[in-house]
């Protein structure tokens, strides 16, 4: 049985480099000893690297500190780091992933600022502090052995800010020019949230984006922001380990509230949607607005078929409005088993893990057909056949 190691990154406030290690430390996972050690295999000197507690809108978190020690640094080009990386001590797939990046950041600033790439020199790239997030990231996801990286949408800010290029709307061009194809939103925070360096590391090492996967939640880690904000100025980072041990599929969810309809247009709705082909219809009483009682229809469905059944929803139902989301869900493998009982064969349908039973249901419609024919309570039926079902399968 396969079992993966996913990291979730969780961007509420967005995500720079340094956010970023400081939540991987955070998880405990690896320590800021190992950091040092992995990145003396780059060869600079002139820095050293500070890890320290602090509170960000009452969570605490890892603060991560690129320190300055007075050693005049160079302005380094991409030839420059890619030249630093080929000469370094680091492992080769290291190198590799940080020149990726490097490249990307240099391929952004170039195109947003109209100039040739072996041109591009500035320091957002050159800068050790921006060297160390890079290469330190990867050390770290190294160390940690995660199989696969997922991140939420990303929370950009708003605003502007004063740069080496001027004044800047927030997001800053270059972090846009890097966050395409990633979904992005905004709560309307004052102030840079997603720097470019954070940007050209998150869409590197991302395999995917989404909610939290479901798994054994494993350790959970907080990098803070350099500053405080009206919110918790942090990037949370989770561990999570996840088993492939029970098949999956792809779901459409619908749901309406409803609180003008006959009560009876439900059962006819509900029996066309399973006949249309829905997973499952569920009622749920729900106070709406003005505190009046209405029902929440719900209904998941492949996805192939979310359409149809909304249009169902739409022509049998009073709603105006139908929410539409995509979720997944997780089976067990199921088989329909014929138990024997006093009162006859009675059909059962059992839930597999691992090829061992787990759960098992009697079937009602087969169960009260039974019942009526031997003229017996439904109940002693149902008791009878779970009492056989314990006896075999020892649950």
């Amino acid at each position: 049985m396969k079992t993966d190691t996913v990291l979730y990154i969780d961007c509420f406030s967005g995500v720079s480099g340094d956010m970023l290690i400081g939540a991987l430390l955070d998880t405990n996972m690896a320590g800021i000893k190992e950091l040092e050690d992995g990145l003396n295999g780059l060869n600079i000197k002139g820095y050293s690297l500070e890890a320290e507690w602090v509170e960000r809108g009452g969570i605490s978190g890892t603060k991560f500190t690129v320190l300055d020690r007075g050693v005049e640094q160079p302005l380094r080009t991409l030839t420059d780091l890619r030249k630093l990386l080929d000469e370094s001590e680091l492992p080769q797939e290291i190198k590799k992933k940080a020149a990726g990046i490097f490249e990307k950041l240099a391929e952004a600033e170039a195109k947003i600022h109209n100039i040739p790439l072996d041109k591009v020199h500035f320091h957002e790239i050159g800068a050790v502090d921006t060297v160390v997030d890079v290469v330190g990231s990867l050390i770290l996801l190294e160390r940690m052995g995660v199989d696969n990286i997922v991140s939420s949408s990303v929370n950009t800010g708003t605003g502007f800010i004063d740069c080496s290029h001027g004044r800047l709307p927030v997001p800053a061009p270059a972090s846009l020019e890097l966050l395409k194809g990633v979904p992005v939103y905004s709560t309307g925070a004052d102030g840079e949230l997603v720097t470019p360096t954070g940007a050209a590391i998150l869409t590197s090492i991302c395999d995917s984006y989404g909610g939290i996967p479901a798994g054994r939640m494993m350790s959970v880690g907080y990098g803070a922001g350099q500053r405080e904000m009206e919110h918790p100025n942090l990037l949370r980072v989770m561990l999570l380990e996840c088993r492939e041990d029970m098949d999956t599929e792809d779901i459409i969810i619908l749901e309406t509230n409803i609180d003008d309809m006959n009560p009876e247009i439900y059962t006819y709705l509900s029996e066309e949607l399973f006949l249309a082909g829905a997973l499952d219809v569920t009622l749920t009483p729900v106070y709406m607005k003005k505190n009046r009682p209405g029902t929440k229809l719900t209904v998941l469905c492949a996805p192939e078929l979310g359409e149809t059944l909304r249009d169902m929803i739409f022509r049998e139902s009073s709603t105006f409005g139908v929410r539409t989301s995509k979720g997944g869900r997780y089976c067990l493998d199921r088989k329909v088993i014929e138990v024997k009982t006093e009162y006859g064969d009675v059909k059962v349908k059992v839930g597999y893990k691992d090829g061992e039973p787990v759960t098992f249901s009697p079937e009602y419609d087969h169960c009260a057909e039974i019942a009526r024919k031997k003229g017996v309570p439904l109940r002693k039926v149902y008791q009878e056949t779970i009492r056989v079902l314990e006896n075999r399968f020892e649950v």
